[in-house]
């Protein structure tokens, strides 16, 4: 059967692929972000990882406030990255995995979750992002892929605890793929940011080590959290926290820190990278 064999968290900072594509991995702004990620990509090479699922929210390429789904996944052949107006360079496209797509589906739907199933499906920065920096020089076109949005844009946003039993869903959907498959889970965005209002730049860097301490652990603590609770903590888009929980949720009672990382600010947002590995 498939297994899910560990997570990963990133930010998914559109500036970070503008910096990617300039090459700016010396540069002293960028560099101690960057030199976060070699760890990383070590313990993808040694587990191989056949599918990655992306966790991340959609940022108005595919969905907008009119129509905004609390959840949505992937199921097509292939997904392409249309550049939401940072001017950077086309990339190769992802590749999907229809198949197992529709078995997540299936499951998903299953145990409750009501998915809107996307045959189509481009990506923005908060796909294609996370991708680049954990599978770097397009090396990511050797993983297939699917995508699963998560609403944090448009309130009412799904509770830290709703997240958290989709990621558990997810773990019973992917175990019960009759393949023999190894599925990386990455949860990105984050960490504490506010983009515009009165806390504009606002970042909690007590709330984020916190939650990238407990995440690892006791990921139960956040569970009795609100929405608002999170947005008070983190600010409007620390919300994308929702993300990582999910992640977590797939991994199972007790998970191994491989590596961690955290940086701020890039672009007024603290950054976290956190390596677990689901075969503790």
């Amino acid at each position: 059967m498939a297994k899910i064999v560990g997570g990963l968290t990133s930010s998914h900072i559109p500036a970070i692929g503008s910096a990617i594509a300039r090459d700016l991995f010396e540069d002293p702004y960028w560099k101690p972000f960057f030199d976060g990620f070699p760890a990383a990509r070590q313990w993808l090479h040694d587990v191989k990882p056949d599918i990655a699922i992306v966790i991340y929210n959609d940022h108005g390429l595919n969905f907008f406030l009119d129509k905004q789904p609390t959840f949505a996944i992937g199921a097509a052949p292939e997904y392409r990255n249309e550049d939401e107006g940072w001017g950077i360079p086309t990339i190769p496209a992802f590749k999907g995995a229809p198949e197992f797509s529709w078995h997540l589906i299936d499951s998903l739907v299953g145990d409750e979750f009501d998915m809107v199933t996307c045959q189509e499906m481009a990506v923005d920065h908060g796909f294609t992002v996370p991708m680049q920096l954990f599978w770097p020089d397009f090396s990511y076109t050797d993983v297939a892929t699917v995508p699963l949005v998560i609403n944090t844009v448009q309130h009412p946003l799904p509770s830290p605890a709703r997240c958290y039993k989709l990621g558990q869903a997810l773990r019973r959907a992917v175990e019960s793929y009759p393949e023999d498959l190894n599925v990386v889970i990455l949860g990105t965005g984050g960490l504490s940011h506010q983009l515009d209002g009165e806390r504009a730049g606002f970042i909690n860097k007590k709330f984020d080590l916190m939650c990238m301490d407990k995440i690892v652990d006791e990921p139960e603590v956040f569970l009795d959290m609100s929405i608002d609770d999170l947005v008070r903590d983190a600010g409007a888009q620390g919300a994308e926290f929702i993300l990582w929980l999910a992640m977590r949720g797939a991994l199972g009672d007790k998970v191994k820190l491989v590596h961690r990382n955290y940086h701020l600010p890039i672009s007024n947002t603290a950054t976290g990278l956190l390596c677990l590995d689901s075969a503790a």
